[in-house]
């Protein structure tokens, strides 16, 4: 039965996949790329200077040290570079030599030209995590970011750039596609602008037509990226600013219908990350998020105006839809409210999604006070399972089930869909309603249906279930600078800045129960939660401040 059980599983998911998907597994499994060691083409010279990219926290502590996901190590020796020990993730970090363009790295250059030389000398060509598509992709980015900053690369350095680049090329992650595909593409045409000659225009071609191709699927038209992580999000926002830096470093070697593709995709990425901020400037945690993997919502902001982009308007409307990516931003007094009545992701993709539909975060003032757990590990274990799960963010469970079948690391197979939005006011109080299909595939076909009434000092929140169940929970888990307490039908809620909020309840039995916020990979920040057991089929949960 359990073997049957799990054959179901996979049929289940892999029904979504795309054939390259399903076929570029096969090919990765029985073809691997030979390093190709000839001659490196002639370099490219710049017209320009690289405008100042975005900057990320410094990862390099020492000659040798690293801090990463919140954990230190050190590469002592060539083997370190992919010690068994470490986690894949940490080592991915390591390979990708993002500290050559974070803050302050001109102060670590000589670190920084030694790690290059250690790296060109310990890592050898088709061997080990670094020559793996993403972290090759992300490397031959920022070589090549950092000696256009006026930084020399020793000629051995250029000659495993130029090896890297064709290495790459006969890797991209078809299997794999999204951000993945859009990092490899971006890498081609850095180094495809870098040098020049007949290979290295190859290089650029094949870059610029996945591009051309994915830039207009994975932004959508309200601006999301497509995979639905405010995260991911803001990392191929950075990929975009990039590449019109490049542009502008080689005028006229780029089409002007990709450099236009290229701003426009900007344009409406920024609006939607600043939709999708609290108002403490940092990214909501829907899907797979965290701080410190991307710059900044600030910081790439900031990148945008250096190139030429103008700044974004403010958010003045009280409601802001986002009917793509599907998710909806209130705004009423000092209250910001980010509701996600979003799909999962592409069918296709949905490797970074959680079961958390229909959940919301909120703030009161610049204080973050009703949350999503967040994220703070990959892998395939059973933390990366619960973060992924449905009880690990604010919305309601059935029966002890995910509302999206979130399996493995990376995997889902039946999966929730959103249905009945509906945005209106009534009453003086502005009403936001949806439902999700997440549970029917239970014996009791339940539907979810939740409705969120915002008015002045105070909203509730309706979860309505149709059908039959054994139990429902709804949770609110609070912010680590809330302090909950309470039981029953009401309690209260301490919040920074000295301010005050009660909760009450109608239909449902509250407890407040010790849990875990994960702002970060690698961090986990003790927290409260308010579980609501649903007495009926409808339950109201109120906040008052």
């Amino acid at each position: 039965m359990e073997s049957l059980r799990t054959i179901a599983l996979y049929v289940r998911t892999l029904r979504y996949l795309r054939p390259v998907q399903l076929y570029g597994r096969v090919w990765r499994a029985l073809r691997r790329p030979r390093p190709d060691l000839s001659i490196a083409p002639p370099r490219r010279l710049p017209a320009n200077a690289l405008t100042p990219p975005a900057r990320r926290r410094p990862s390099m502590i020492a000659p040798g040290d690293f801090i990463f996901l919140n954990k230190q190590g050190t590469l002592g020796s060539a083997v370190d570079w992919n010690a068994p020990a470490q986690e894949k993730l940490w080592l991915y970090n390591l390979h990708y030599f993002d500290d050559l363009n974070a803050e302050a790295a001109e102060e670590r250059n000589a670190w920084h030209t030694e790690m290059l030389a250690r790296w060109v000398a310990e890592n050898p060509p088709g061997q080990g995590n670094g020559w793996e598509a993403y972290p090759l992709s992300l490397r031959m980015v920022n070589w090549i970011k950092w000696a256009l900053a006026g930084n020399s690369l020793d000629p051995t350095w250029i000659q495993s750039l130029v090896i890297q680049a064709r290495y790459l090329r006969d890797s991209i992650e078809w299997h794999l596609l999204g951000n993945h595909l859009f990092a490899n593409a971006k890498a081609l045409a850095f180094v495809g602008a870098f040098f020049t000659g007949h290979e290295a225009d190859d290089w650029r071609r094949e870059g610029l037509d996945i591009l051309a191709r994915e830039t207009p699927e994975q932004a959508l038209a309200d601006g999301g990226h497509f995979e639905l992580s405010p995260m991911y999000h803001s990392i191929i926002l950075e990929d975009l600013l990039d590449l019109i830096n490049l542009t502008r470093v080689y005028p006229g070697l780029f089409p002007q219908a990709a450099v236009e593709g290229w701003r426009d995709a900007v344009s409406r990425m920024r609006r939607w990350l600043a939709v999708m901020i609290h108002p403490d400037g940092e990214i909501s945690f829907f899907n797979d998020a965290a701080f410190g993997i991307a710059p900044a919502p600030s910081a790439l902001d900031a990148y945008a105006v250096r190139l030429g982009q103008g700044a974004c308007d403010p958010l003045w409307e009280d409601v802001i839809h986002l009917p793509q990516s599907g998710y909806i931003r209130v705004q009423t007094g000092d209250v910001v409210a980010l509701l996600d009545v979003a799909a999962v992701g592409p069918d296709y993709l949905p490797g970074h999604a959680h079961a958390d539909t229909l959940s919301f975060e909120l703030s009161l003032g610049e204080a973050r006070v009703i949350v999503n757990s967040g994220t703070s590990v990959y892998g395939a274990g059973h933390e990366r399972l619960r973060q992924r799960s449905t009880a690990a963010h604010s919305t309601v469970e059935v029966d002890r089930e995910n509302s999206t079948e979130v399996w493995g690391g990376f995997r889902v197979a039946r999966r929730a869909r959103p249905r009945g939005l509906e945005i209106a006011r009534r009453e003086g109080a502005l009403v936001v309603k949806g439902a999700h299909d997440g549970y029917t595939r239970l014996r009791g076909h339940v539907i979810h249906e939740r409705e969120w009434r915002f008015q002045d000092c105070c909203v509730s929140v309706t979860d309505t279930l149709h059908g039959e169940l054994r139990e429902a929970i709804a949770r609110f888990h609070f912010h680590p600078h809330v302090a909950a307490e309470g039981a029953g039908l009401e309690g209260r809620l301490s919040i920074p800045g000295g301010r005050e909020a009660t909760w009450t309840l109608s239909g449902g039995q509250g407890r407040i129960v010790a849990g875990a916020w994960l702002p970060e990979f690698g961090l986990s920040i003790p927290n409260q939660r308010l579980e609501v057991a649903l007495t009926d089929a409808k339950c109201t949960t109120t906040f008052a401040w």
